[in-house]
């Protein structure tokens, strides 16, 4: 259970940090930004044992969905929460190393961290995309019917 909450309590620190970066001053929306961050860790640490790529989209979507209900709740860019949201998930790591197989002539390492690196940056690309999208198809099927 400390395996998972620990991580959980930095990614939302790291998320709250980086609010001050993006210059975001309310903080109702620093602790729900952190909080995205947060809730998208859990959801990628609890699916350990999967591929890399599920566990990222899965914890995109969960970014993503959490950003768009904080947008609403308090009438702002769900950008703001998503993109502070997403930085737990960003695949830093997946970088340095492909980069050091790179560097250490290891053709095969460097493939394998390289593709992987690529599609977890796809994953996190595809859940911000499909969230986004539903909730316009959402938005604008809202609007037809009031009209």
């Amino acid at each position: 259970m400390e395996q998972i909450i620990l991580p959980c309590l930095y990614a939302f620190v790291g998320c709250a940090a980086f609010c001050f970066v993006f210059q975001l001053r309310k903080w109702q929306h620093i602790v729900c930004a952190a909080l995205s961050g947060a809730g998208g860790w859990l959801v990628y640490l609890l699916l350990e044992g999967s591929s890399i790529v599920l566990r990222g989209l899965l914890a995109t979507v969960v970014v993503a969905v959490l950003s768009e209900i904080f947008a609403r709740v308090f009438k702002s860019p769900a950008a703001v929460f998503l993109l502070i949201g997403i930085i737990p998930l960003v695949p830093g790591g997946g970088i340095y190393y492909t980069l050091e197989a790179l560097i250490n002539s290891d053709m095969d390492l460097f493939v394998e961290k390289g593709m992987e690196t690529v599609a977890l940056a796809g994953a996190i690309a595809v859940g911000c995309s499909l969230v986004a999208s539903v909730v316009r198809i959402i938005s604008k099927s809202r609007q037809r019917r009031t009209k």
